[in-house]
């Protein structure tokens, strides 16, 4: 989807078009893993580097609105080094932001942080879609995470979609129990054996 890696087989399509499309390509943010920043630049030169290689013009007014997005614009002048992980993955996701995409694809977004790290990015990612319309794609293992966060699951298996499935469904298919209160135990274990 990201445009890594040519597929060989098969088709994607984005916004109803085919995801080479330049007009969709621009449409798309992403963070693979980890912000691929250069460690002895500051967070706002960082970002400045990507709205270049993203020909955006107006870069000043676009890093002071994604780094407010991501509540980091207090630490422009920070260097990328010295962030904890969790504010590395916001930068990674205020790089993501910048252009306005429609999407944003996220992978593993909240590896190795730490409980208040994890509850920061998932109060991020619910804000980016709630607040500023933006569908949010992650990829991750963590179920037990994104089931505070999804509505639609997509199982992939050596590269394919094997089962896509609503949050309500999942739950459902999920169930490992059902409590049962009765006055008379007997008749219930007769109604149980019939089932």
């Amino acid at each position: 989807i990201c445009g890594h890696l040519v597929p060989d087989g098969g088709e994607i399509k984005l916004f109803g078009r085919d995801y080479t499309d330049p007009g969709v390509r621009v449409r798309v943010g992403a963070l693979i893993e980890n912000a691929g920043c250069f460690p002895g630049s500051s967070v706002y030169q960082n970002l400045m580097m990507q709205c270049i290689n993203l020909g955006i013009e107006n870069a000043d007014e676009e890093i002071r609105r994604v780094l407010e997005i991501v509540r980091m614009e207090d630490n422009t002048n920070l260097k990328f080094k010295a962030c904890s992980l969790g504010m590395k993955q916001r930068i990674g996701i205020a790089m993501a932001l910048l252009g306005d995409p429609a999407l944003l694809i996220l992978d593993e977004p909240i590896n190795g942080l730490d409980p208040q790290g994890i509850v920061e990015i998932r109060e991020l990612i619910l804000k980016l879609n709630r607040e500023h319309g933006i569908t949010v794609l992650i990829s991750s293992h963590i179920l037990g995470e994104l089931s505070k966060l999804a509505t639609h699951y997509g199982f992939i298996e050596k590269g394919h979609i094997v089962k896509e499935i609503s949050a309500e469904e999942l739950e459902a298919a999920c169930r490992k129990c059902i409590r049962v209160e009765v006055t008379d135990t007997k008749a219930l274990v007769r109604v149980l054996d019939e089932m």
